[in-house]
């Protein structure tokens, strides 16, 4: 469907939009729900090769999802793409088995050594990571609920680092890039509602740096994943986005093979490192995104805000074939 326009992503169009080349790597760390949709297996993988090509610097990942197969699973996928040492936090809740998960498969057959047994508390490696980078240098960015980031901005000053989380934060975040909520407006997006009542708003309301959301909408229209049938099939992303078209219920019948999927993460992994405002999608300010308790979203005019919302401006076919060559490591 979109083969021609991947050779074009290594001609032209794509080739020509990597401003983040020529500027220091972004530091990023990337907070996600991995498990569930596999879009956040793909921004993984993107991240992986805007490492490689020396386009950003990978901190740590953090997993919202406690799950028994997530942190193996991050892990695995860290090892598959060559960078094994990046440190990986779990929130520490008890730990439960989920077959219909996709980390699963991945856990099983890719290398891995860490467990979520084993591997640290997130508000812990939070901290670590955060107190030892310069002031403003780091890029967060969420794309599953906000629970995490909840629980470091409650945390008190301690021997890593006399600062709470939230003043923490404010010090070492320069920018938030949130996928979640629907803009201008909607109800209950998964990541502001994660069957967390308060958790988004409270998050929303505490955050000093800029803020930058990435909305449902925007992923929803770029459709990716089914050339994944063509690549090797010992590799996460086959496994993975396979599992999920199989047991996904939004997904079914399972028809045998993988069939394109939402670009919800993505979006925000792309913007995190290469920006692209007035290219790939327009930047939208002057107002501030207002949450319910319940994950509900409305964009209010006016006010003095750090908020911005980004708006899909290029062709959601050329911005899939875009993403693809980035999951795929061919940009």
């Amino acid at each position: 469907m979109r083969y021609g326009l991947l050779l074009l992503a290594l001609a032209g169009f794509l080739c020509g939009c990597s401003p983040a080349q020529k500027n220091a790597p972004v530091k990023i760390i990337f907070d996600t729900d991995i498990g569930d949709d596999a879009d956040d297996l793909g921004a993984l993988a993107m991240l992986h090769h805007f490492v490689s090509r020396g386009e950003c610097e990978l901190l740590a990942v953090m997993s919202w999802s406690h799950e028994r197969s997530a942190v193996p699973a991050i892990d695995a996928v860290n090892r598959f793409y060559g960078h094994p040492d990046i440190p990986i936090g779990v929130r520490k809740d008890p730990v439960y088995d989920d077959p219909k998960k996709y980390t699963v498969p991945i856990a099983e057959r890719f290398e891995h050594k860490l467990t979520n047994e084993s591997a640290p508390d997130a508000t812990t490696l939070y901290r670590q990571i955060l107190s030892k980078q310069k002031d403003g240098a780091v890029t967060l960015v969420t794309v599953g609920p906000l629970l995490n980031i909840k629980r470091l901005i409650e945390s008190p000053p301690d021997s890593i680092s006399n600062l709470s989380g939230k003043k923490l934060l404010a010090k070492k975040v320069g920018k938030t890039v949130i996928m979640g909520g629907h803009f201008p407006g909607g109800k209950g997006e998964w990541n502001f509602s994660g069957n967390m009542p308060g958790v988004t708003r409270f998050v929303l309301e505490n955050l000093e740096m800029p803020v930058v959301f990435s909305g449902f909408e925007i992923g929803a229209a770029i459709p990716t994943g089914e050339v994944f049938n063509e690549i090797d099939k010992n590799t996460p992303l086959y496994v993975g986005f396979l599992h999920f078209c199989q047991h996904a219920p939004w997904k079914q019948p399972y028809q045998g093979r993988i069939i394109d999927n939402a670009s919800f993460d993505q979006t925000a992994v792309l913007y995190a490192v290469r920006g692209g405002v007035g290219l790939y999608w327009d930047q939208i300010r002057g107002g501030y995104c207002r949450v319910e308790d319940n994950g509900d979203n409305q964009w209010v005019e006016g006010g003095n805000t750090n908020h911005s919302y980004l708006r899909l401006k290029e062709d959601p076919e050329k911005m899939a074939a875009l993403i693809e060559s980035i999951m795929l490591g061919t940009f």
